[in-house]
């Protein structure tokens, strides 16, 4: 799929009507939509958890979720707090819980090029609890998302009781 650095190509070899990718970005468009997925991949779903976390602007992210449920990326779920009113949560469908690959690609990637190796997240198999990347894999080759378990990564210091 890659050209040769001494071989540039007038045109791509997929129009952008037929474009996976290309398409995948008319449905998650910018920033906000990425870290609003990344909170519901994360779990986190009530309105109020996800405006805290990545300090959205209230109206930017009920417009955001209005486009995430409307492209089928996640569904409402009415809930009750005591005796306060209806609210909604929002949670990840399976077509918004197959995008945790490219969240997770991402990731990876940022910790690799930008924190120089440095990790927030440990990725782990649920099973046998080793580690595990992100990566391109032989069709049926990958493990599925219920066997990875998400983990604070923990600072020397802090798993000895440190300062």
């Amino acid at each position: 799929m890659s050209n040769p650095e001494d071989s540039p190509v007038r045109e791509s070899p997929v129009p952008m009507s037929e474009c996976g990718a290309a398409l995948a970005i008319e449905q998650v468009p910018d920033r906000w939509t990425w870290l609003i997925l990344r909170e519901m991949l994360y779990g986190v779903s009530r309105f109020a958890d996800i405006q805290a976390d990545i300090g959205i602007p209230k109206s930017v992210l009920s417009g955001r979720l209005a486009q995430i449920v409307e492209n089928g990326l996640a569904k409402k779920k009415a809930y009750r707090d005591g005796s306060s009113r209806t609210r909604h949560a929002y949670v990840l469908t399976q077509k918004g819980r197959e995008l945790a690959p490219v969240i997770l690609a991402l990731m990876q990637w940022g910790d690799k090029h930008i924190k120089n190796g440095e990790s927030a997240l440990e990725l782990t198999d649920k099973r046998s609890g080793n580690p595990v990347k992100i990566g391109i894999v032989p069709k049926g080759g990958a493990l599925p998302l219920r066997w990875l378990t998400f983990a604070p990564v923990r600072k020397e210091n802090e798993s000895k009781g440190g300062d």
